[in-house]
């Protein structure tokens, strides 16, 4: 709206100001062709303020107004709705989880745009069909407010002491993370292929990524008997993320040995950690839109929850056939036509094994999987 042409003239704003304006009125200068201006009712003023400040400030009033509730309306509601809780020494869950989704919305080149879509449907995953209490899930997007829940590397971390602090047995854990992963050369001999594995907080940049051997002590060495944890790792290059000793090959339905060539301690404190990776080291994660049109999800995580969805407390070898064959049924009909930007690298030949890893063997077509 052109403000200057839906004012009074001034050769009518005598005869405008003579009058009384009523809030709410509708007011014409008949001098400025049909331009038709809509005077908003506003209790605030009473009627000799709106005589005293004029027809602009009114305006003006307004229009903040406007932005105002515009602004208010595009604020994300968080997803920690009690972060109180959280450090709460009285209260408890068996059941604890810290979802991270990073867009990296300050790298446009590497931005990811299905990250956020997975963790809201981890947590309601979580929280419909785990029963884990809502208060108990700590969230880190870009989207929170509260600097807390930022994913910083500094916060990342703190978030998976929490997760594992005060753990007992019966307690079941989740740590799920979308996003972007990375390799650096292993310096330590702790890996068979020379590579250590990474995930990249939103300040990776500043505050260097957090290799496996970092997730290894954060939140496997410290697990006792009778805690078990789930790590979900939806990224590049996740495959063996938390450094466990067994990897399970579902094409070649075997466990193999993972220990670190250097003998470097990796087992937990007594307790089982599991880890399900959205692929091989070697390989790239696919970001796309193929199964809900025009809305990005990671490929792990939305096949993932919705076999769990569907089918509840599947074992660990149908949960790997079923999330398999779908991948190779959405690779077949071309639908992975939006990934990360890592596709153009493959020449669109883009493929993702997931991988299951754990501190210890078991068959897994007799163990259930329940989060």
């Amino acid at each position: 709206m052109d403000m200057r042409r839906s004012t009074p003239c001034s050769r009518c704003r005598q005869r405008f100001m003579a009058k009384s304006v009523t809030k709410g009125a509708d007011v014409e200068c008949p001098s400025c062709k049909p331009n038709y201006l809509p005077i908003p009712a506003d209790e605030q003023y009473s009627s000799s303020q709106q005589q005293q400040y004029g027809l602009r400030s009114r305006m003006r009033c307004f229009y903040s107004q406007i932005r105002g509730k515009e602004h208010q309306s595009t604020v994300t509601p968080s997803l920690n709705p009690d972060p109180s809780a959280f450090n709460s020494m009285k209260i408890r869950s068996s059941k604890r989880a810290v979802l991270c989704g990073i867009t990296y919305n300050n790298l446009k080149q590497y931005r990811l745009k299905g990250t956020i879509n997975d963790v809201r449907n981890m947590r309601d995953l979580l929280i419909n069909n785990f029963g884990y209490p809502g208060h108990f899930i700590r969230v880190l997007t870009e989207e929170e407010s509260d600097p807390r829940f930022i994913p910083t590397r500094k916060n990342i971390e703190d978030s998976l002491r929490w997760l594992v602090s005060d753990s007992r047995q019966g307690d079941s854990l989740v740590f799920f993370y979308s996003g972007h992963g990375l390799r650096q050369p292993d310096f330590n001999n702790d890996e068979d292929d020379g590579f250590d594995e990474t995930i990249c907080p939103v300040d990776f940049q500043e505050a260097g990524m957090i290799v496996d051997n970092d997730l290894n002590t954060l939140i496997v060495r410290p697990l006792t008997p009778g805690v078990t944890l789930h790590a979900i790792v939806d990224a590049c290059h996740s495959g063996t993320i938390l450094d466990l000793p067994k990897v399970y090959m579902s094409k070649e339905k075997k466990w193999v040995n993972s220990s670190p060539p250097s003998g470097a301690e990796k087992r937990t404190n007594g307790g089982l950690a599991i880890s399900i990776g959205a692929c091989l080291d070697h390989q790239a994660a696919a970001d796309t839109s193929a199964f809900t049109a025009g809305k990005m999800n990671g490929a792990l995580t939305y096949i993932l929850a919705e076999i769990l969805k569907k089918l509840p407390g599947p074992t660990y070898g149908d949960l790997f056939d079923l999330i398999n064959e779908t991948l190779d049924n959405v690779n077949k009909s071309s639908c992975l036509a939006n990934t990360r930007f890592l596709r153009r690298l493959f020449n669109s030949n883009f493929s993702q094994t997931p991988l299951l890893s754990s501190s210890a063997e078991f068959d897994v077509y007799k163990k259930h999987l329940f989060l």
